[in-house]
């Protein structure tokens, strides 16, 4: 069979079976009575053999090794081109990604899309203070996606800051995105989430802040917590009480109750929350202190009784404390 019709019904080209003779990968033996080289049967199955190899991203070089060389092993070779392959897969998925985000922001001249662009390698960028002041820049200049993936990300307290700030005021699906990241593998981008979602006003993101009231993840229950606490939302009371009796963001809890308590009707169950923890016994004094700084902002019989027990607590740090806070709620001055 000629060359031409080996092409035919091959699909390689003469060029490359040109080619592929030069290196000795395919050398037909045969002549016809004019001269011209003639390919055999088991010149064309090698042709198929080699295609096949080339499909899974061979080399010629290593096509050859593959066919001529008795002693080739060919897991090695197929480890690599594995190796070879995911990275390949993962700089195309990183450029189909980066186009999506570049069309989501819908630029109307290639201005718009060099900005784009611009923005998302600073977002990128290895330098804190450049991802910082291109976050600062970002709300409302590309997708929504690309912050709340940033702000998962994102280890630098001060950058992570400046990317809460932007999905605040970024709106679109930036809750939705930031719930995502609540059941991640690793607790830092649970935390990461939560505290950006804690910073999103509206009632989606305080539906999603209840909803992980519940979370497993106790820190990101606490975050929670205090974001509800801060919008005036009941459901927080329990972890609010939980944190000052546990010195985890006490101060922070303690605030948050206060603030719920200047509302009557949610007075009497914070202060029915703290006087809980007292009763139920076995507190260190150092948690008792706390729930008697933590009285001192809620109103009502209620609280002024337990602090009026505290007062005549056997730590000598613990009395006082509810006595002081005790007379300022009385109008008496402190103790001396």
């Amino acid at each position: 069979m000629l060359i031409g019709e080996v092409a035919r019904r091959s699909g390689v080209s003469t060029r490359m079976l040109r080619h592929y003779d030069s290196l000795g990968l395919v050398r037909p033996m045969g002549r016809t009575g004019s001269g011209y080289r003639e390919y055999s049967r088991d010149d064309i199955q090698r042709i198929f053999h080699i295609e096949s190899l080339r499909s899974l991203g061979l080399s010629l070089r290593d096509v050859g090794r593959a066919l001529d060389d008795p002693g080739f092993e060919p897991s090695e070779l197929v480890e690599d081109l594995i190796r070879r392959t995911r990275e390949r897969i993962a700089d195309e998925t990183a450029l189909l990604t980066r186009l999506r985000r570049i069309g989501a922001a819908e630029p109307a001249d290639w201005e718009d899309v060099l900005q784009t662009v611009a923005l998302l390698q600073s977002l990128g960028s290895k330098s804190a203070g450049t991802r910082q002041r291109a976050a600062l820049s970002a709300a409302g200049e590309v997708p929504v996606e690309v912050l709340a993936e940033a702000a998962l990300r994102e280890a630098d307290p001060h950058v992570a800051g400046a990317l809460r700030w932007a999905l605040a005021r970024s709106g679109g699906d930036g809750p939705a995105l930031l719930a995502e990241g609540l059941g991640a593998t690793a607790a830092e981008v649970r935390k990461r989430a939560v505290r950006s979602l804690a910073e999103i006003p509206g009632d989606e993101a305080t539906a999603l802040l209840r909803d992980a009231l519940a979370h497993p993840d106790i820190v990101v229950r606490r975050y929670a917590a205090l974001a509800l606490g801060e919008r005036g939302v009941a459901d927080a009371v329990p972890t609010l009480v939980g944190m000052v009796v546990g010195e985890a963001n006490d101060v922070d809890a303690a605030d948050a109750l206060g603030a719920l308590a200047r509302r009557p009707e949610l007075a009497d169950r914070i202060a029915a929350g703290l006087v809980e923890r007292l009763d139920r016994g076995a507190l260190e004094a150092s948690a008792r202190r706390r729930l008697a700084q933590a009285l001192a902002d809620v109103p009502g019989a209620a609280a002024s009784g337990a602090l009026e027990r505290l007062s005549h607590d056997d730590d000598r740090a613990v009395a006082l404390t509810a006595a002081y806070v005790l007379g300022i709620r009385e109008g008496d001055p402190p103790p001396p």
